[in-house]
């Protein structure tokens, strides 16, 4: 078993609240409460960024090319830099409401965008242009995630279950009933496996911490 430690700290002006590396592994951007994201040089480590925004900006992500950064506000909107120089390179207008989560298509054919009006869109790469919305869920999107292969996405809420579709055609393929709001989910990098937590309670409704996984049967991933 790898026993790591930690490498370094850095100080970053804020309440951090969202994080994602670089595809190149060069850099981290996090996200504070103050809407603030600062971008850090892991070999330096070191800020060597930070930009104010004047309102609210939630989860970012880099495109998987890493030529881009993308970040979802509470404006409704995309903000899409260039990493080269981190300057705005355009807006998308994605929501009628806050958008709250973004991931990508490992591949880099699309990106999913979630937002507070409880829909989840798909947008295509090369032409920027959404291309598919989905609707099963009745309260802000909290998380999503696109699974390996780029076949399936997840998405979730305070709703009591997770949702599971086919991106090309839409359709849901499972739904994994849960009992409690879900903060956060992920897709193993190379298998159909989902991880998910939440705000969970024992019995005596004390908050409780649990990561969950779910595993599609054989057949399901061979469909």
């Amino acid at each position: 078993m790898f026993l790591g430690k930690c490498s370094s700290t850095i100080t970053t002006p804020g309440e951090n609240i969202n994080i994602t590396w670089s595809p190149d592994g060069k850099t981290v951007a996090v996200g504070n409460r103050a809407d603030e994201i600062s971008f850090i040089d892991v070999k330096k480590s070191r800020v060597e960024l930070t930009r104010k925004y004047p309102y609210e900006v939630n989860e970012v992500a880099y495109d998987p090319s890493g030529e881009y950064f993308f970040v979802t506000t509470g404006q409704g909107t995309v903000e899409i830099l260039r990493t080269s120089t981190m300057e705005t390179h355009r807006k998308h207008f994605a929501h009628t409401s806050n958008c709250y989560t973004i991931d990508f298509d490992p591949k880099g054919r699309f990106f999913g965008v979630g937002s507070a009006d409880a829909l989840v869109s798909l947008w295509d790469t090369s032409e920027m242009m959404c291309i598919k919305t989905f609707t099963n869920l009745e309260w802000a999107v909290r998380a999503l995630s696109i699974n390996g292969d780029g076949s399936m996405i997840a998405m979730a809420s305070e709703d009591p279950f997770i949702d599971i579709c086919n991106i090309e055609t839409g359709e849901r393929i499972e739904k994994i009933d849960v009992k409690y709001a879900i903060n956060t989910i992920a897709w193993h990098p190379t298998q159909n496996l989902l991880a998910y937590a939440g705000d969970e309670k024992d019995r005596d409704d004390y908050d409780v911490g649990s990561v969950k996984i779910y595993g599609f049967r054989s057949k399901d991933m061979r469909d």
